[in-house]
């Protein structure tokens, strides 16, 4: 280890590009659907190794350093993202003959820009350089630090953050509850960066112990709260829901073409009419997924009739759909990507609309300059959609609410406001079909999963073409519908949340993790210096 560690340092030039690029690719196979892990320890392992030779060119300074820490995490993360987001290109080839010249951008692009917040990661991590576990503590405050910003600046995008790779499966996912995905990526860091010190020697039987530590108490931590799971649910048996989700599998080309819409609605009603499995009982609630009926329902009563011929007494459709808006006289009117609840009267009782768009798929920002230069957004809707002010809950017939996420909103921890208190389940309504047969349907869907974790929720959710699942406030799949396969599922839902950790203590928690990382890199840093001085 301590030869390969001292090869690794001494590389320069395209070798440690390409060796950088290799390292972050590898990582990406601990993300869904493969979710090895352990590659991640080889990933941040080179990264140290190749951290340890981040010298710069000679007589440069500290600037120096820093660029060259910098281009280091750059192609890092530009392999991570290149081979954790290849997919994205697969939205630009529903309509190839007007988007596939942007191809170039999704699939390089956009893990370009996301790459910089890696560099950010290494730069900052190489000011507190030391030649102990401090440098493991330093890249883990630097990556920490990095995948916040991520999460929110230009509108963020913290998709596939290291975290999730330390949450292949429930076992894995509890910390969440603790932690929130934040807080797990900066011990996830520390941990798959230890066995850099085999290589290297100094602090190796302190750094092992420590990450060895945290790694046990993690899936320790997974072990007795998934023990005490089912007699913590108990409570929720006496106030269970019935669920039907509708998954119709409907391709997203045909999605598009305007003379197909009366067939699509009726092939989501008709599924929505099969009888109950299992037990035999039936759904108290049948949910469909984003932008589901193709009309726009207040100007197409007609609709809301032909649902309430399929609803029998009492139920509900659930449903994501186009909801229009007068923008007042000569003004287009507004779109809105919204969910509906239609009682069985054909009634809509309540709705609430998408908060978060999707930056040049529902909205194109700076449009007037980019229009002018022939960048359009990939929605049909004249204009694009309209950003909601605010999240409304989705309020059932007898009280019951659900907490709404529209697609990649279920990505975003921070923007789960307190009122989930006031739900009793997480849902998410999305169209992956966009995506193809690829890793995006996995990897949205672990990422829906940590969110029920981390706010002790059922989760509800209804893909286009999947992964539709019910998924128990621990992230276990309580009954689900695989990729691509057309049909629908009954399951039932609790309707109380578990004992968990609220937003407020998770980002505590967070904050303190990273503060204990950034202490460890600042004494280390500054015993280095000494010693060497």
């Amino acid at each position: 280890m301590e030869r390969l560690a001292g090869r690794i340092m001494l590389l320069w030039g395209l070798p440690r590009v390409v060796v950088a690029f290799l390292a972050g690719a590898i990582g990406a196979l601990a993300l869904p659907p493969f979710g090895f892990f352990a590659t991640l320890f080889v990933s941040f392992t080179l990264l140290v190794w190749l951290m340890d030779g981040s010298t710069g060119s000679p007589g440069g300074g500290l600037f120096a350093r820093f660029r060259s820490a910098f281009w280091l995490g750059w192609f890092f993360g530009f392999g991570y993202f290149v081979a954790g987001l290849w997919w994205l290109g697969n939205a630009l080839l529903v309509e190839a003959d007007e988007f596939a010249w942007a191809l170039p951008l999704a699939v390089l692009g956009l893990p370009a820009y996301l790459a910089i917040f890696y560099g950010l990661a290494t730069a900052l991590a190489r000011l507190f350089w030391s030649d102990g576990v401090g440098r493991l503590a330093a890249l883990a405050f630097g990556f920490g630090l990095a995948e916040w910003l991520r999460s929110f600046v230009a509108t963020g995008f913290p998709w596939n953050a290291i975290g999730y790779g330390a949450m292949p499966m429930p076992l894995m996912m509890q910390s969440a509850a603790v932690l929130g995905i934040s807080g797990v990526t900066v011990l996830a860091v520390f941990v798959f960066s230890a066995p850099a010190l085999v290589g290297t020697k100094k602090g190796m039987r302190t750094g092992l112990a420590l990450a060895t530590a945290l790694f046990c108490t993690h899936v320790g931590f997974g072990a007795w709260r998934l023990h005490l799971a089912d007699s913590a649910l108990a409570a929720t048996a006496e106030n269970r829901m019935a669920v039907r989700i509708v998954q119709p599998v409907i391709d997203q080309a045909r999605k598009l073409e305007n003379s197909d819409r009366v067939e699509i609605f009726e092939e989501h009603l008709a599924l929505s009419a099969l009888p109950p499995d299992g037990d035999g009982k039936r759904p108290d609630i049948i949910v469909w997924p984003e932008t589901s009926i193709p009309f726009i329902l207040t100007q197409n009563p007609d609709a809301l009739a032909r649902i309430a011929e399929v609803l029998q007494d009492g139920q509900v459709l659930v449903t994501g759909a186009v909801r229009s808006e007068d923008a007042g006289a000569g003004l287009a009117p507004r779109f809105y990507n919204s969910i509906y609840v239609i009682d069985s009267e054909g009634q809509i009782v309540s709705a609430s609309d998408k908060v978060h768009l999707v930056p040049f798929g529902e909205y194109v920002p700076y449009e007037d300059l980019l229009r002018r230069l022939g960048i359009t957004d990939a929605i049909a809707m004249p204009g694009g959609f309209t950003a909601a002010p605010g999240r409304a809950l989705l309020t059932l017939p007898g009280g019951r609410a659900f907490y709404p996420l529209v697609c990649y909103e279920a990505i975003f921890p921070d923007e789960i406001g307190d009122d989930v208190e006031r739900t009793g389940a997480l849902l998410n309504v999305t169209n992956d079909g966009w995506f193809g047969a690829t890793p995006g349907p996995y990897q949205h869907f672990q990422q829906a999963r940590i969110r029920a974790i981390e706010n002790g929720l059922p989760l509800i959710r209804a893909a286009n073409t999947g992964i539709s699942a019910v998924v128990d406030p621990y992230g276990r799949l309580i009954k689900g519908i695989g990729y691509n396969q057309k049909g629908v599922m009954d399951s039932t839902v609790g309707g109380v949340s578990v004992p968990h950790w609220d937003r407020d203590a998770r980002k505590n928690y967070f904050w303190l993790v990273l503060a204990s990382m950034f202490l460890i890199a600042a004494i280390s840093r500054v015993g280095f210096n000494f010693r060497t001085n």
